[in-house]
């Protein structure tokens, strides 16, 4: 049922020309059927597998001259500290000055992605769990159903983007698969954020801009994978009751608002700065989730190794250094 109301709603987004049609589509229409009472599920071993999917079919969209523009990270990875740091500040005066929530609510539902760990550091302290999650998963929903339009706009990107046309033998995709799975399970088993897609995507990048192995898998495959992964951002708000929903939505739209704005400043100014195209620096900079803003990217005809690094760096640090910034920013937590 989940999978039929997503690729209805993508099908729908597609004919009308919307760019990133079957992943935004796909969630739309899921996010609508979860409201409206219908159980929506994509089970996780289905996630896993479509996660690697998508990791290979990304690697696709990395050209050869990729090495040749590792050169321009450091400036914009430099950047990127500092664009997130403002991006939470940003969403925190929103949310505890101007919705008046509580200093603890207030900091997790402003960090930018990464729920799950959010909600695992929110749970040790006195923050109200379901106001952040609704907070937290409002703002990917938005970030999906505008970012496409901002950056079509921005590069003029065609709508109906896929990736790169054709497909490899089935030679290359005997032989590309199942050491992009392989890449997958040890990316998974030495805790790479994200690793089911990140091992994958790497992977079939690095045999793709190496030019050992053309690895591009076909259209009936990847449409597919683009359906169930809006299916699953839909899925999120089956956590949450339309009251709950409704409660925090003016509160997180404005605190949105002040994060997204602080993202495109950002990424105006690395895209000035290194000479990269607005809307790959916006992605990169998006405060959304790894595999969203790298899938996008791969959608929309930008450099998806950029994205995926940049993101990859900011999942990596909140992980490092968030414990130690909660500690200082709300100080120890207190015993029970």
């Amino acid at each position: 049922m989940t999978v039929a109301i997503a690729a209805i709603g993508g099908a729908a987004f597609f004919f009308m020309g919307l760019p990133a049609a079957w992943l935004s589509g796909a969630m739309v229409f899921v996010a609508g059927a979860t409201f409206a009472g219908v159980r929506t599920e994509i089970p996780n071993r289905v996630r896993n597998a479509l996660f690697a999917l998508i990791g290979i079919s990304m690697g696709a969209g990395v050209s050869p001259d990729v090495a040749g523009r590792v050169a321009e990270w450091p400036v914009s990875m430099a950047l990127l500290v500092v664009v997130m740091v403002l991006v939470t500040l940003a969403g925190y005066l929103v949310l505890h000055f101007g919705a008046r929530w509580t200093r603890e609510t207030a900091y997790f539902g402003a960090i930018p992605g990464a729920l799950s760990y959010v909600i695992a550091l929110a749970s040790d302290r006195n923050a109200d769990l379901p106001r952040i999650a609704s907070s937290q998963s409002l703002r990917l929903f938005i970030l999906v159903a505008i970012l496409p339009f901002a950056v079509v706009s921005s590069n003029g990107a065609p709508g109906g983007s896929v990736g790169p046309a054709g497909h490899s033998g089935f030679a290359e995709i005997a032989i590309g698969v199942p050491v992009c799975l392989l890449a997958s399970w040890l990316a998974v088993r030495f805790k790479v954020p994200g690793g089911w897609m990140t091992g994958a995507f790497f992977m079939s990048a690095a045999l793709n801009a190496s030019g050992l192995l053309e690895l591009i898998l076909p259209q009936y495959v990847v449409l597919p994978c683009f359906v169930m992964m809006g299916a699953m951002i839909g899925c999120r708000f089956a956590a949450m009751t339309f009251r709950q929903f409704t409660a925090v939505l003016g509160a997180s739209l404005a605190a949105f608002c002040a994060a997204f704005l602080t993202s495109v400043l950002g990424a105006l100014a690395v895209s000035s700065l290194v000479g990269i195209p607005f809307g790959q620096a916006l992605l990169a900079y998006a405060p959304g989730g790894l595999e969203v803003m790298t899938l996008l990217a791969y959608m929309l005809d930008l450099d998806p190794a950029f994205v995926a690094a940049h993101q990859i760096a900011r999942f990596t640090g909140m992980v490092l250094f968030l414990p130690l910034v909660t500690a200082l920013v709300l100080g120890k937590r207190q015993a029970p």
